[in-house]
């Protein structure tokens, strides 16, 4: 998402700016997420050739209404939709419309509701048809890349870390990270901070905390990183038209490591549903 600007004051911040929440806190983050993942989880049969991202969006928007909650990105800076739908060489923030998906179309779908104050945030891969060999690729190396930013989530550690977990094994692959986008904190505010970038050094950037909650979203290319903003002042794409591929978590800081808030109920978290 976008470098975060806004912040909960309530209760202990670190130097950076940190909330530090407590473990009554991770409650409604629990709730929050699962209601995210669930809803995640309940499109993915309708994500089929011939359909409309903005038919996917329609049945989300009724799905966070059935459920009480309320969407976060309605209203958010003017945006109208409950989902950001990226296909493609959409890097994110696509913004749902008429135009019907074909067979081998990849998309991103990213979700963010309130329950009780609490922010679910949590996006993901899907195909429409039979997933093309290249594009399987991508969504294995990101979503893999994803979890090894997670692997690097716990006290002592940093973001530089997690960046840096990210970066090297996407580059590894001959792939690139996206740098004009970050993950975020979040807890009772869509945005705050820190900025998670998913690059970076060992041992830079903050020290990681327990009570801490942000989003890990790596976007990965298969061509090169730069991305370019449309007219329309949302959809961000590759500037090489080079196919693009993102998966998010919600995350807090344990003790001893880190709890995934936004795991898939119905473990289909990964297109092909191999893995969570």
């Amino acid at each position: 998402m976008e470098p975060a600007v806004n912040q909960d004051l309530r209760g202990r911040q670190t130097k950076d700016g940190i909330r530090i929440y407590d473990d009554a806190d991770f409650a409604g983050m629990r709730v929050a997420g699962e209601l995210a993942a669930r809803i995640l989880d309940e499109v993915a049969p309708h994500v089929v050739v011939g359909q409309t991202t903005a038919e996917l969006d329609r049945i989300i928007n009724e799905k966070v209404d059935a459920a009480g909650a309320t969407s976060a990105t309605i209203g958010y800076k003017g945006y109208q939709h409950a989902s950001c739908i990226s296909v493609n060489h959409v890097v994110c923030h696509g913004i749902p419309g008429d135009k019907k998906l074909k067979d081998g179309d990849i998309l991103n779908i990213d979700v963010t509701v309130i329950v009780d104050g609490w922010f679910g945030d949590t996006s993901r891969m899907y195909v429409a048809g039979k997933l093309p060999r290249k594009a399987e690729r991508l969504i294995n190396v990101t979503h893999d890349a994803l979890m090894r930013g997670i692997e690097a989530v716990k006290p002592g550690n940093t973001f530089g870390d997690i960046g840096h977990a990210i970066q090297t094994f996407v580059e590894s692959h001959r792939m690139s990270v996206v740098r004009d986008f970050c993950g975020h904190g979040l807890g009772r505010v869509f945005h705050a901070p820190p900025n998670v970038l998913h690059y970076g050094r060992p041992g830079t950037g903050a020290v990681l905390e327990e009570g801490m909650f942000f989003t890990i979203e790596p976007m990965v290319n298969l061509g090169r990183p730069e991305t370019k903003t449309l007219a329309d002042d949302w959809t961000a794409v590759t500037r090489d038209k080079s196919l693009s591929a993102q998966f998010e978590h919600s995350v807090g800081v344990t003790r001893d490591g880190v709890e995934i808030f936004t795991l898939s109920p119905g473990g289909l978290f990964h297109p092909t549903y191999k893995t969570d």
